[in-house]
Formats: C-alpha cells, structure tokens, sequence
C-alpha cells in the first residue's frame, strides 16, 4: 500500500492523505480562502468548516457521499443544537458515523472536524 499526500498547509500537516482505498482528512478549521477565522458563531463556523472538509476531500478525489466517519471537536457542548443542524444538511442521506465531543481547541474557534473517506481506487 503506498501513501499519497493532497494539499498544503502552512503547518506540517497534509490536508488529505490516501492510504489504499481510504482518505484521511486533516482536522479542518473555520478559516477562508484568506486564512482568517470567518466571523460569526457555531453556525457561520461550521458552514467554513464543512466547505473546507468538502475542498479537502475534492483534492483526493473524493466528495462528501465517501465519507464513513467524522470527528468533531466543539469548544463549547452547547453549541451542539445549532452545529448539528448545519451539519445535518450536508449529510442528509445515510450519514457517516460520528463522535463529538466538547473541547479547547489550538485556536480561537468554535469547532473543527476531520474525516475518513472510503473511495476504493
């Protein structure tokens, strides 16, 4: 099995990494295309978040439908309502599994989500 690497960062991560028929999305965080933490709250963030999974994803060849499981980090449990109606958008069929949990996260943020895919070459 051979590793590919997508994408660059500018720290030492790989924002998705293919390791024989899955994908490995790096923890995404809510920041544009500018590398600034978009405003708002929970809602806004995870509308950025989502779009940067979906970006990643697309770098390996992949969309949202691959997606089996999930990881989210919230920095505050309360938030879990309003995130998970944003999210629940983006996998209205068969969604993936899931653990959330409530966290400090690296950076003034409400939230961050990484992601395995399931894409066999």
């Amino acid at each position: 099995m051979t590793k590919q690497c997508f994408g660059t960062s500018h720290v030492p991560l790989s924002p998705a990494v293919r390791a024989g028929d899955f994908v490995y999305i790096s923890g995404q965080v809510p920041v544009g295309e500018d590398g600034v933490v978009v405003q708002g709250g929970i809602t806004e963030q995870t509308q950025q978040v989502m779009a940067n999974v979906k970006a990643a994803l697309a770098l390996a060849g992949c969309s949202l439908d691959d997606v089996v499981k999930t990881t989210v980090w919230l920095e505050d449990a309360r938030d879990f309502g309003p995130f998970n109606a944003v999210y629940g958008k983006h996998f209205p069929k068969d969604p993936p599994a899931r653990t959330t949990v409530e966290s400090r996260l690296m950076l003034d943020i409400k939230i961050e989500v990484e992601a395995v895919a399931y894409k066999p070459l």
